[in-house]
């Protein structure tokens, strides 16, 4: 018997967002802007049910730093478990508050400089690959040339 090979966008990576057809990049990213972990997801994935794949992929960290859209109360419980403190604003829809370090969230821009510096390169910006595994090696060999060498 011949096993078929999985087609189609979410194989791809790709999925239908209110903006068309995209991708996303989850990725962890240290204080020098340097990314040490980077997930290839479809656009209409929920970005707080990958947060938990993304932090559990690296050790020693202490704070974790991310924006609204991973605001979840079983994304929140998830880094406790490890002694990480979450840093992450609630959402404006919470029935209860949910205080966070402003200090704190003002280093988040570390992640938006590695996006931005990650879509210089025109390739991972447009996303001319279809394939999945070509477009995130692409990503990964940027990553490596524009902060590690």
């Amino acid at each position: 018997m011949r096993w078929r090979r999985k087609r189609g966008a979410s194989e791809q990576a790709i999925g239908i967002t209110k903006g068309g057809r995209n991708s996303k990049i989850h990725g962890l990213v240290d204080k020098l802007c340097r990314p040490w972990v980077l997930i290839l997801t479809p656009g209409n994935t929920a970005d707080c049910t990958v947060g938990p794949a993304c932090v559990s992929l690296l050790d020693g960290i202490a704070e974790l730093l991310g924006d609204k859209a991973y605001d979840s109360n079983s994304f929140r419980k998830s880094p406790r478990k490890d002694d990480i403190k979450p840093v992450i604003p609630g959402r404006s829809n919470r029935k209860k508050r949910i205080r966070h370090d402003k200090q704190a969230y003002k280093d988040r821009n570390v992640i938006e400089r590695c996006y931005c510096r990650l879509k210089d390169f025109r390739r991972i910006a447009t996303r001319y690959d279809k394939l999945a595994r070509n477009y995130f090696s692409a990503l990964c060999l940027v990553a490596a040339v524009a902060f590690w060498l």
